[in-house]
């Protein structure tokens, strides 16, 4: 979306984006930052970050950006910690990392596939809650990044979207645990052209198949799904809690 199409929701607050140097968690933080907010990002290197600070700075963004792979529990602690360090308070936790190290049926994953996908997709995002909570300003808004795959696991990839599908019942769980100072939503991103899910998108038959598939008859973009993220991280949502929107152009297997 053009800036100057864009408000100022999150004046004074600040936010951190999880897995957010690329992709959906890149443009997420984007526009947190260009509503205003200062945005705390993260990713596995050092490079990418000090790349997308740059980018964000360009833009006029207050960004902090650190390195943290959410499995390292010193670096999500250190998350944590430098974030109230330098801004003194959370506001905003869009929890977007990750994983897919296996396209196997579940019966044939090895076990540390299936390790990595429940540490990666689900765990860490509550070991980072469990850091982040004690922090969490009055009126904050957790919004977890889960996947239409959720309702559906597609053959290719099943066990990942059945960790998308826990994060379902993870909001659910966390709006009632954290209410009323904290609501907890969850953003449902259909197919997007991002490097995460560039095998599917970069197959032109494949893609065309996608497109066909929604009502909108194109694939989403990253700002699409920033913009569904940043209404139920805003004040706009302050009466919508344990809630999951489905961002996927009308391609949605549940009514």
């Amino acid at each position: 979306m053009e800036k100057s199409k864009i408000g100022r929701r999150f004046e004074g607050k600040v936010a951190i984006v999880t897995a957010s140097t690329q992709g959906i968690g890149f443009s997420i933080a984007r526009r947190l930052g260009l509503e205003g907010a200062s945005v705390v990002i993260s990713s596995r290197r050092q490079g990418n970050v000090d790349e997308a600070v740059e980018k964000l700075k360009e833009e006029g963004i207050e960004v902090f950006g650190l390195v943290c792979h959410v499995s390292n529990a010193q670096q999500r602690k250190n998350l944590i910690e430098q974030t109230v360090q330098k801004y003194g308070k959370i506001d905003v936790v869009v929890s977007n990392a990750a994983a897919n190290p296996s396209v196997d049926p579940i019966l044939k994953m090895q076990e540390s596939s299936l390790d990595k996908l429940w540490e990666i997709n689900v765990k860490t995002s509550i070991l980072l809650l469990q850091d982040a909570s004690p922090h969490l300003s009055k009126g904050s808004s957790i919004v977890f990044i889960s996947s239409i795959s959720a309702f559906q696991p597609p053959a290719s990839l099943a066990m990942y979207g059945v960790t998308k599908t826990a994060l379902l019942g993870l909001t659910k769980a966390l709006a009632t645990e954290l209410a009323p100072h904290t609501r907890v939503n969850c953003v449902a991103p259909g197919f997007v052209p991002t490097h995460f899910a560039s095998y599917i998108t970069n197959n032109k038959t494949m893609r065309k198949s996608l497109e066909e598939q929604t009502s909108l008859k194109r694939l989403g973009t990253t700002e699409d799904m920033a913009a569904a993220t940043a209404f139920l991280a805003s004040d706009d949502a302050s009466y919508i809690t344990g809630e999951t929107i489905v961002v996927a152009g009308g391609a949605s297997s549940r009514l």
